[in-house]
């Protein structure tokens, strides 16, 4: 294990303090990078997300994927968590927190803006992060490498329909246009370069060789990344404190409560903690990369919605991080 993924925390910790130290500084190095703005697409964040995305997307060999049968339940275990209950649980939560709970605490205006937010996030599983977190517990990589290029491609043609469904319901009014272009940078794009390199390289040996030169670069994108995206919303969370707890409330609710969906039905299948804890850690987590992304493009930048899906990188690290330790607990008692 490198030193990165060793002190993860320790890291993202570090950017986000940094972040907002920074964005408080010198906020107009940071108004110039949101003014780095074409067709509603943030230039900087895409091509931090692209640095990030592109070598997990190289890694997947669609061709060479042997299918046992444990793989087999933790992909429909995941997908079902991932595609019927996740997006659905958290847009059920967040509108009963934002619309009854906090109905005193923020106006109907937020609450929509905040819901949007949660659901960008809970509608887009995991396809970077979730390398290291399967790492971290020793998870089976063959089947991590199919679940997330199965999630990469169901996310193809589910994500705008979902998104745009929920927010219908709540009455959320979208750019479609702006939602299916960042759907096509963020996921497709990245998926055929990956294709496309591989086809390129051909050889095993060489594709390890690129990846691990890549390796640095994808770090550095994510670290830059998350400090970026809290200098972006410094002063929100500066001012506004309080709104960032009540938004963690409904998200931390859902991860630790999706997590234990997942782990009792890995559980109630009898899988091998090899994928049982990748797969329910594929199942708790998001995409955060691409939710924020569409997020600044749907709503903009100061926009309610992208601050909510800025406190899902908050809340997600940290606990992410101690589901973590809790499957490796349990690999030890095995």
């Amino acid at each position: 294990m490198g030193i990165f993924e060793r002190y993860l925390s320790l890291w993202v910790a570090l950017a986000m303090a940094g972040g907002v130290l920074f964005g408080l500084w010198q906020p107009q190095w940071f108004e110039a990078v949101a003014a780095c703005t074409v067709a509603r697409i943030n230039l900087v964040v895409a091509l931090l997300i692209w640095l990030m995305i592109y070598p997990m997307m190289i890694q997947i060999d669609f061709t060479a994927m042997h299918l046992r049968r444990e793989h087999r339940q933790g992909l429909m275990l995941t997908l079902g968590v991932n595609w019927l209950i996740k997006p659905f649980s958290l847009w059920l939560l967040g509108s009963v927190f934002f619309f009854w709970l906090y109905k005193n605490l923020i106006s109907p205006e937020q609450a929509a803006d905040y819901l949007a937010g949660l659901i960008l996030l809970g509608v887009a599983p995991c396809t970077a992060m979730v390398f290291v977190w399967s790492q971290l517990t020793k998870g089976d990589a063959n089947y991590t490498l199919l679940q997330v290029g199965t999630n990469d491609i169901i996310m193809l043609f589910a994500y705008a329909p979902i998104a745009g469904f929920l927010m219908g319901l709540s009455n959320i009014q979208i750019p479609w246009d702006t939602l299916v272009l960042s759907l096509v940078l963020y996921v497709l794009l990245p998926l055929l370069a990956g294709v496309a390199t591989r086809y390129f390289l051909a050889s095993e040996s060489k594709i390890n060789r690129f990846c691990q030169r890549l390796k640095p670069l994808s770090i550095a994108a994510l670290i830059a990344t998350v400090l970026l995206l809290f200098a972006l919303q410094a002063n929100s969370i500066a001012q506004q404190p309080l709104i960032i707890a009540l938004i963690a409330v409904p998200l931390t609710l859902q991860t630790y409560g999706v997590f234990a969906i997942c782990w009792l039905g890995a559980q109630a299948l009898r899988l091998p903690l090899s994928i049982s804890a990748p797969a329910c850690l594929i199942g708790t987590s998001n995409f955060f990369e691409l939710a924020v992304a569409v997020a600044i493009g749907l709503f903009g930048l100061n926009s309610g919605a992208a601050l909510a899906t800025v406190v899902g990188v908050l809340v997600e690290v940290p606990i992410m991080l101690s589901l973590v330790y809790y499957l490796n607990r349990q690999g030890q008692k095995i």
